[in-house]
């Protein structure tokens, strides 16, 4: 399906707030709420918008401190790209001490938690790790 600069805007809007109403996002472009529907429903139709999905915040995620050992012949930061790439991760941090990364993890769950850790633990040069979870942030 075509789109034009004015379905490209949408999409920017949707992503950033999937809840903003067709009202708001047409004042926005100086379109009618009625314009701004059909346009939505056309790029669902052709599949441009799958799904709106919905993103929780922090206070309702589960997190863990992961501190990993990275084998002494590897490169940290080869590592630490591919820890970025993981599903959970939120941040990756090289450090100095017994450990070389620290990685922070967060989902909504425990479950996904651990799928994150054992990825995580697949990683070619990951030798070690020790994780800990995050019963509550204080500040």
């Amino acid at each position: 399906m075509y789109r034009d600069k004015v379905d490209e805007k949408i999409i920017e809007y949707l992503k950033e707030n999937s809840r903003e109403s067709f009202v708001d996002i047409g004042k926005k472009l100086k379109l009618s709420e009625s314009a701004v529907r059909r346009r939505v429903k056309n790029l669902q139709g052709s599949g441009t918008i799958k799904k709106f999905t919905l993103e929780l915040g922090e206070e309702n995620a589960t997190s863990a401190i992961v501190l990993v050992s990275v084998d002494s012949a590897i490169d940290t930061s080869k590592v630490s790209i591919k820890l970025t790439k993981l599903e959970g991760v939120k941040t990756v941090y090289e450090i100095t001490g017994q450990y070389d990364i620290t990685v922070i993890v967060s989902a909504a769950t425990i479950a996904e938690i651990n799928n994150s850790i054992d990825a995580l633990r697949k990683i070619s040069g990951v030798v070690d790790t020790n994780t800990v979870i995050i019963l509550k942030k204080v500040i």
